[in-house]
């Protein structure tokens, strides 16, 4: 195994074991089938069938690609501190901080 699946790929998986469990295939069964589907041990297959019944279907997240920005240094400690003090990653918190600026351009003077 290579490691964790990225998070787009865990959502796939949960999902297609909902749609196995909603079809009303046993855990056994639904376990066996997304094995096969994903290439997957049967083990692995059986822990997306367990966070599908836990949770059912989730949404896929976009996949992210890494581009660098040049920040003024204090701008970049005020931001770490803040991403420690929230528990939130500093990738979270600059695309929430771009969309909300996007929103607002969008929305043109005034607001809308």
């Amino acid at each position: 195994m290579s490691g964790r699946a990225p998070a787009d790929q865990r959502a796939r998986r949960i999902n297609a074991a909902a749609e196995l469990l909603g079809t009303g295939q046993a855990v056994a069964e639904a376990t066996r089938n997304l094995a096969r589907r994903y290439q997957l041990s049967e083990r692995q297959a059986r822990r997306y069938v367990e966070r599908a019944q836990a949770v059912g279907t989730l949404d896929v997240p976009s996949p992210t690609v890494a581009f660098t920005v040049k920040l003024p240094v204090s701008l970049l400690h005020h931001l770490r501190a803040h991403a420690r003090d929230s528990g939130r990653t500093l990738s979270g918190i600059v695309a929430q901080a771009i969309e909300e600026f996007l929103h607002r351009v969008r929305a043109g003077p005034g607001g809308g």
